[in-house]
């Protein structure tokens, strides 16, 4: 049968003493302008914007999705219906002799009310 070893009574003294951690509210208080960073033009995020009125945007990898919303709605003055995430991995890439891999970034896609639009260009 398998005893424990007895503690010195400083080390059950300091455990004692020790209080819980009291953790804050969750996440960093960031602006607008820091969450969304900026709007993804591509082929395949036209045709949502079009067809689907979904925006994508890259995003700071600490946002939630509710600070998302808020973001985007006080940014483009519209009204957001759902936002999506994603956080797509680095790219490995050459550098020299060895190999190394671009940062990991957040993607979001914002879906819109159906009378709301944005115009990036």
């Amino acid at each position: 049968m398998a005893r424990t070893r007895p503690h010195p009574k400083k080390y059950v003294r300091k455990l004692a003493l020790r209080k819980p951690c009291v953790h804050g509210e969750p996440g960093l208080d960031l602006r607008p302008h820091q969450i969304v960073l900026r709007p993804l033009v591509t082929e395949k995020g036209t045709h949502q914007s079009t067809r689907y009125n979904a925006y994508t945007f890259q995003v700071n990898p600490v946002a939630t999705k509710t600070q998302i919303k808020a973001a985007v709605q006080e940014l483009f003055n519209v009204k957001v219906v759902a936002v999506r995430t994603q956080v797509r991995e680095g790219k490995k890439r050459r550098f020299r002799q060895s190999m190394g891999q671009l940062p990991s970034w957040k993607k979001a896609i914002v879906t819109l009310d159906e009378n709301d639009k944005i115009e990036f260009f």
